[in-house]
């Protein structure tokens, strides 16, 4: 039976046969997509992974506020206000519209009737309030001449950059002949009429206590209920000429200034005198410093030289990791066995006592930033060298590095030809998780007062750390700020690294969440 079935297969007639796409020629069709490549595919998978991609961009808006923050203050790393301590966040525009977080406020508790008198006695005479707004009473009785009186306290928020009024000020005659005329050009009141202490009952030399005081301290009212002024009238105890702006029921009686060593002291309003002095007003978006800093200038001075700092030791330590990695892995046997044990001797070094040997001694020498950074070298480029070691081992036997071998290919072409890019993707990754490492350590040291970087970058997150610390309770935003910015820097750069981790692992290439 098969037999008869080949048979009419094997006569099958000619004209039966038919070509198909007779007129068409047959070739392999051209691909309709495009080739992607291994970084491309990496992005794609990167922006898939959306905490990476969230952490990219505020990272990108820490970069970009380390490096334009410093140029848009209108203050330096060396403007430091030595009355200004510690002032909470002001930008008069804020305030006059009523931004509480910017009206440069503090809260006062239980302010007493001498209390209060004195923050009406600093809006009276320089025409600003410190008082904003007053949270609370309390009611409270104290016994008085035999009997219980009645007495109020009050809970205040005020605004510390009005709260600091008047203040004394020694001036050499030309500079004060200069006050003078800015204050005609300007219209502006900075020298107020001058006060003797002896003047005023039990108080010595405050300098906003213009009017009369009772022995307690206590504001003597007229039958107006309105302050006496204690301005001094003599004449012959004035400094130098005032032909300048009085204030408001001066017939030109009062004395501006009193004779102090060759030169005259003022009573000032500092305020203004700020303005005299910069061009314009308090402006300090996130407060200041212990040390009168502008802590909107100083975090992003700080974090330009962490930033700088943690991707020069990141790119040292690759190269040597890279380099000494390789060499491991590609030999191997007891070239490997001898350089993982050099490696494991300096892993067992405490980083603590290397930086501060380093400062110590070596800091006089080259000085501090490059002793600090050859601490992180000395020993940062291990952990580079065992991951790149691991590489080597992973590709040295693969057919292609063969295949080069076979082809006269020399060592260090096979390893940084034919090994090495196949490993850069891991190694560049472990990079940007090296890199907020370093930066925790170098925040840490500074905190602690073990390296000072003052005199080189003129200040560091971790300084404005350890000042904020000692008046966490008083200024809160000392500390708050500083911790935020680093917080935010370490946490984004993890999740950036992670992201980058798994987007350039071969093994997750086609993996979707």
């Amino acid at each position: 039976m098969d037999n008869i079935n080949n048979l009419q297969f094997e006569n099958i007639p000619a004209e039966q046969f038919e070509f198909v796409q007779d007129a068409d020629r047959i070739h392999d069709k051209e691909l309709q997509t495009k080739a992607r490549s291994f970084f491309a595919d990496a992005m794609i998978r990167f922006s898939k992974n959306k905490s990476s991609v969230a952490a990219a961009w505020i990272l990108l808006f820490l970069i970009l506020f380390a490096i334009f923050a410093p140029m848009i203050s209108p203050y330096g790393v060396k403007d430091l206000d030595k009355l200004y301590v510690n002032y909470p966040p002001y930008l008069e525009w804020a305030a006059e519209h009523g931004i509480k977080s910017l009206s440069g406020a503090k809260v006062f508790d239980s302010q007493n009737d001498v209390a209060m008198n004195f923050w009406k006695g600093i809006a009276v005479e320089t025409g600003k309030d410190p008082v904003l707004e007053t949270l609370a009473s309390h009611e409270y009785e104290v016994k008085s001449r035999g009997k219980m009186v009645t007495k109020y306290s009050y809970d205040i928020r005020i605004n510390a950059y009005y709260a600091l009024g008047i203040t004394y000020r020694v001036f050499s005659f030309e500079e004060f002949k200069k006050i003078q005329d800015w204050q005609n050009e300007h219209g502006i009141q900075i020298i107020y009429p001058y006060v003797e202490p002896s003047d005023i009952s039990g108080i010595t030399d405050n300098p906003n206590i213009w009017y009369k005081v009772d022995a307690k301290g206590a504001a003597v009212l007229d039958k107006d209920g309105n302050f006496v002024p204690m301005y001094s009238k003599r004449q012959e105890i004035a400094g130098a000429e005032y032909n300048s702006l009085r204030i408001p029921g001066d017939d030109g009686s009062y004395i501006y200034s009193c004779a102090k060593s060759g030169a005259v002291q003022c009573r000032i309003e500092y305020y203004n005198y700020y303005t005299y002095l910069f061009g314009h007003v308090p402006q300090y978006i996130f407060g200041t410093s212990s040390m009168g800093m502008d802590l909107f200038s100083a975090i992003g001075i700080g974090a330009r030289f962490s930033l700088v700092f943690a991707v020069l030791v990141s790119a040292i330590n690759l190269t040597i990791g890279a380099i000494y990695g390789a060499v491991q892995g590609y030999y191997g046997g007891w070239v490997d066995m001898l350089l993982d044990r050099i490696g494991d001797v300096l892993d067992r070094v405490p980083f603590v006592v290397v930086i501060t040997l380093f400062q110590y001694h070596l800091a006089r020498k080259v000085g501090v930033v490059p002793s600090f950074l050859f601490a992180f070298v000395l020993t940062g480029w291990i952990g580079m060298s065992a991951l790149t070691r691991k590489q080597f081992y992973r590709f040295k036997s693969q057919e292609f590095v063969m295949a080069a071998r076979t082809l006269g290919a020399s060592d260090s072409r096979l390893m940084f030809k034919h090994i090495f890019p196949n490993a850069i993707g891991t190694i560049i990754t472990r990079c940007a998780l090296i890199i907020p490492g370093v930066i925790g350590t170098e925040t840490s040291v500074t905190y602690l007062g073990i390296v000072d970087l003052s005199s080189f970058a003129g200040t560091s997150i971790g300084t404005l750390l350890s000042q904020g610390n000692a008046t966490a309770t008083t200024a809160p935003h000392g500390m708050l700020w500083p911790s935020v910015f680093i917080g935010l820097l370490m946490i984004c750069f993890n999740l950036f690294g992670n992201g980058l981790r798994d987007a350039f692992n071969p093994t997750t290439r086609g993996v979707e969440d």
